[in-house]
């Protein structure tokens, strides 16, 4: 309920936010990317959204076996790939830590935009963003 009202009030206030109304960006739409192993057992996934001409990659991981093998690129591709094709989405977006992967995300072509140190205390978070296409 909350957010329905945050919402509200947030398009009522914005006119961009107000001329996404019945468009295909204005719904978050789920996108998932799922990697299995020989075995059948999750190597890796993406849990994303897309929303507005954005793709927001909320999770990324990759089982420990197959780091390095490229399945952390390939599942980024993917998900970058279906953004585009299926929901129209123009830029990327993502956060991570420094101790996880923000070197990573630089080889993939996205560029540090917001730097947090202490948060929590002791770690830096990263948001990086890309432009699809």
């Amino acid at each position: 309920m909350l957010r329905s009202r945050l919402r509200a009030a947030n398009t009522a206030a914005s006119p961009v936010l107000r001329s996404l109304r019945g468009t295909p960006g204005e719904r978050e739409v789920p996108l998932h990317v799922w990697a299995l192993d020989d075995s059948g057992d999750l190597a890796g996934g993406l849990v994303g959204h897309t929303w507005a001409s954005w793709l927001h990659v909320a999770l990324l991981w990759v089982a420990d076996p197959h780091r390095g093998s490229g399945l952390g690129s390939h599942l980024l591709s993917r998900a970058e790939h279906l953004a585009r094709a299926e929901h129209g989405c123009l830029h990327a977006r993502l956060e991570t830590w420094d101790f996880q992967a923000p070197d990573f995300y630089r080889k993939q072509g996205y560029e540090v935009v917001c730097v947090i140190p202490g948060y929590p205390p002791g770690i830096t978070e990263y948001t990086l963003t890309k432009r699809l296409g």
